[in-house]
């Protein structure tokens, strides 16, 4: 059933949060496997499981003609030396492009297609990204100090798959090595 009325809900863009909605949050735990140091990341839950990031769905329900939209928020820090990451997806529908608008902070957009091709995107207030049809993608914050925040927009029809990137991961990752960030080649990416 489709949206037949327009409606309002309010989100900082200050702070990317929504009182009229709950985000959907991922802890360090559920980041398992994710992370090149997957030893550190275990050691690092012995003092505790933390919020990495977490993601307001502002949309619509799954239908075709809508959009869903919202705001991610990924919190700094690192796993050994490298920085906080969401997991990263396809879309369900691969053939879906996606919008992202950076509201605060600094990182990147990493995004990749099955046929290999890489891109990586700095992200900084004011810009904004799009994000092919096709490609993967995944935020990285590089600030060591404040949020990455961001503002996205998509068919809500299009699904995710993250269960592609959970298996695989992505062929490149992004470390900080002498206090800079580093593209590296992820050497537990498998074809």
């Amino acid at each position: 059933m489709k949206n037949e009325k327009s409606f309002i809900i309010k989100f900082s863009l200050d702070n990317g949060l929504s009182p009229d909605r709950n985000s959907i949050k991922r802890i360090l735990s559920d980041m398992e496997g994710m992370y090149l140091d997957n030893s550190k990341l275990k050691e690092m839950l012995n003092s505790g499981d933390i919020v990495v990031y977490e993601f307001y769905d502002l949309g619509m329900p799954e239908n075709p003609g809508e959009l869903a939209y919202g705001t991610t928020i990924l919190y700094p820090g690192k796993v050994g030396n490298e920085y906080f990451m969401t997991k990263g997806h396809f879309h369900a529908k691969i053939d879906t492009a996606e919008i992202y608008y950076c509201i605060k902070g600094h990182g990147y957009l990493l995004m990749e297609n099955p046929e290999g091709e890489v891109e990586f995107q700095e992200m900084k207030p004011g810009l904004s990204v799009y994000v092919p049809p096709r490609f993967a993608h995944r935020s990285i914050n590089i600030d060591n100090n404040e949020p990455l925040i961001m503002f996205f927009a998509f068919r809500a029809d299009a699904g995710h798959d993250y269960k592609t990137i959970e298996t695989k991961g992505f062929r490149k990752l992004i470390i900080e090595r002498d206090g800079k960030p580093e593209i590296i080649d992820n050497p537990k990416w498998k074809q």
